[in-house]
């Protein structure tokens, strides 16, 4: 039977002892790491979130009989409590803090048995990731796994204090919220009092923070929950965790700044290190010609180049059927490259680019050992010239080129390919946080599934200023007070000033291809809200779980969330989603049909 901590009262932590609390008597717990059995000697190294330290266990006889074999059964993952005399340790572990002392024990409790695990309890385990969530509670308590939570801690009050300290008051908002149709699909709550109605769980706490600023409330934030149904990624999650915030009266440039001062503070805080402000700042345009994507990565080179005036007029059938439709031929030099990558792995990566929509990769290597090219013999030599030109061709160098009709597609390919050559070849320079502004992003972008424009953020947007005449007539120039900001390639943040106007919001919802009785059903609070002086307001949002990813140096943002979801969206640890009672079903009105694809 298990024994109690009654009468007992930890003293210390594992990790806290040090050679200057030699001759104490100390009280630790925690769970057995290692025990190792000498004879007339056993160690056992006890772990808790602090640290290791080691227990000593002489065989003094009689007398410490059962004290030795408590010792002896101990195993790992054991629950032990341990009463004895810190002393100084005859052979020395400079490997871990407490490696000078260790603990002469003269009381040991053993508070709860364990059954081998199903993996070993260490750092960078090499368990496959399916095993480790399905026991997350024990693959949380290694040591690796526990640094990254208590990070996100340390994060999250650095948050909190900085935004107390810049007058920003926390204030909750709803999780079960009235459903909207724009962005993501909704995670949809029945009612039980109200039979064939439902919430939904928030994916942001968007018009909640617009009418806290109507509210009188003018600097606003939250360590949010929200929620989106849809597929994943490795670094998406169904839940995850917003730093909200919202300000009064203010234009972009007061709130990026609050947002520059967060990250300055949060890295001084946790980390240690000092990020120098003002940001850089590049338009969507510029980072959509230069990099293919809005979110790009600048601790390497491999820019695009665009050589489609280099092919103006070209036959070759590839190129010139792209250019003909409005597309674009563009490409990447991968300068000095020839002899690392074969034409091999040329084959792999056109098979691996088709995932982001390109048909294939045309490509020319300058090699050591001779030219080879997979559409030159198409060109004129007037054309190859013009190509190699335009890209600065040199001997040793692979040139990389996409053609598409839609240049989507060729922004979203090469975008891809450049991070993924940069990975592969160690071109990324990691020596210091790289961040950046994106500005002046599209208002709308137009979706082909539904045959309309939608909003690239969100329908509360405030369109530029200077843009407005085109709202209606060309909305596909108007651009956005919208700004992201990017560490390292990611976006973990993101924001812009938001429409206060009744009278520009109905416009953007006509723009949006709402008709005024949609707009009155979903969003007729916040209109009629707009009604009472609502002040210029805006905002941003710091993805949490991305943030802290990054800074701690996650691969996947799983490893700073303590119960993660799996890219089905479940939960390996309780099998959930998981069946109701019928009779739950029946209190909520819902009769559950078979899906059509079973």
């Amino acid at each position: 039977m298990a024994e109690t901590m009654a009468g007992w009262a930890r003293t210390h932590s594992c990790g806290d002892l040090r050679l200057q609390d030699k001759g104490k008597e100390v009280l630790v717990c925690g769970w057995v790491q290692r025990q190792r059995d000498l004879g007339q000697l056993i160690f056992i190294d006890l772990r808790d979130r602090t640290g290791i330290v080691q227990l000593a266990f002489d065989d003094g006889g009689a007398k410490d009989a059962e004290l030795f074999r408590k010792a002896f059964t101990a195993r790992a993952e054991f629950v032990l409590a341990a009463k004895g005399i810190v002393r100084e340790r005859e052979a020395k572990n400079p490997d871990v803090p407490t490696g000078d002392i260790e603990i002469e024990v003269i009381e040991l409790r053993v508070l709860a048995k364990s059954e081998t695990p199903p993996f070993e309890i260490v750092e960078d385990s090499p368990v496959k990731e399916d095993l480790r969530l399905k026991y997350r509670y024990l693959d949380l308590r290694r040591s690796d796994m526990q640094a990254k939570i208590i990070g996100r801690h340390k994060i999250v009050k650095a948050a909190r204090d900085y935004f107390d300290s810049h007058g920003f008051l926390e204030i909750e908002t709803p999780n079960l919220i009235k459903s909207t149709p724009e962005g993501a699909r909704d995670y949809l709550v029945p009612s039980r009092v109200f039979p064939g109605n439902f919430f939904a769980l928030p994916q942001s706490p968007q018009l909640y923070k617009q009418l806290l600023m109507l509210s009188g409330f003018d600097r606003y934030m939250q360590i949010a929950r929200c929620f989106r149904d849809e597929d994943l990624r490795a670094d998406r999650q169904p839940e995850f965790t917003q730093i909200d915030l919202e300000m009064s009266f203010v234009e972009e440039e007061d709130v990026m700044a609050i947002g520059e001062g967060f990250i300055q503070h949060v890295y001084q805080t946790v980390l240690g290190i000092e990020i120098p402000t003002p940001f850089p700042r590049m338009t969507w345009h510029e980072a959509m010609r230069r990099f293919g994507s809005d979110k790009p990565d600048l601790r390497f080179g491999l820019e695009l180049i665009d050589v489609s005036e280099a092919l103006k007029g070209t036959e070759f059938r590839v190129f010139a059927g792209a250019l003909a439709e409005g597309g674009s031929v563009r490409g990447i030099n991968l300068k000095g490259l020839a002899g690392k990558l074969t034409r091999k792995e040329i084959d792999k990566l056109t098979e691996w680019i088709k995932a982001y929509g390109a048909k294939g990769i045309a490509w020319t290597r300058l090699a050591d050992t001779g030219e080879s090219s997979s559409f030159e013999k198409f060109l004129s030599a007037e054309e190859v010239q013009a190509v190699r030109q335009t890209m600065d061709a040199q001997p040793g160098d692979v040139l990389l080129l996409v053609a598409s009709p839609k240049n989507k597609v060729v922004f979203d390919s090469l975008g891809a390919l450049r991070c993924e050559l940069a990975k592969r070849f160690g071109l990324i320079d990691d020596s210091k946080p790289n961040l950046l502004w994106v500005t002046d992003f599209p208002l709308f972008e137009y979706d082909e599934d539904e045959g309309r424009y939608v909003a690239m953020h969100h329908p509360f947007t405030a369109p530029r200023e200077t843009d407005l005449p085109s709202l209606e007539s060309d909305p596909e120039t108007v651009c956005a007070r919208a700004y992201d900001l990017v560490l390292n390639g990611n976006e973990i943040g993101g924001g812009s000033i938001r429409i206060h106007d009744p009278e520009l919001q109905n416009r953007m919802f006509q723009a949006l291809g709402f008709s005024q009785e949609q707009a009155e059903a979903q969003f007729g609070f916040l209109l009629e809200a707009f009604r009472f002086g609502a002040p210029p307001h805006g905002g941003m949002a710091f993805g949490l779980d991305r943030l802290v990813m990054l800074m701690l140096g996650g691969e996947s943002i799983r490893d700073v969330i303590a119960f993660p979801k799996v890219a089905s969206s479940g939960e390996l640890m309780t099998s959930s989603p998981s069946q109701v009672d019928e009779k739950q079903l029946t209190e909520l009105g819902i009769q559950i049909r078979p899906s059509s694809d079973s």
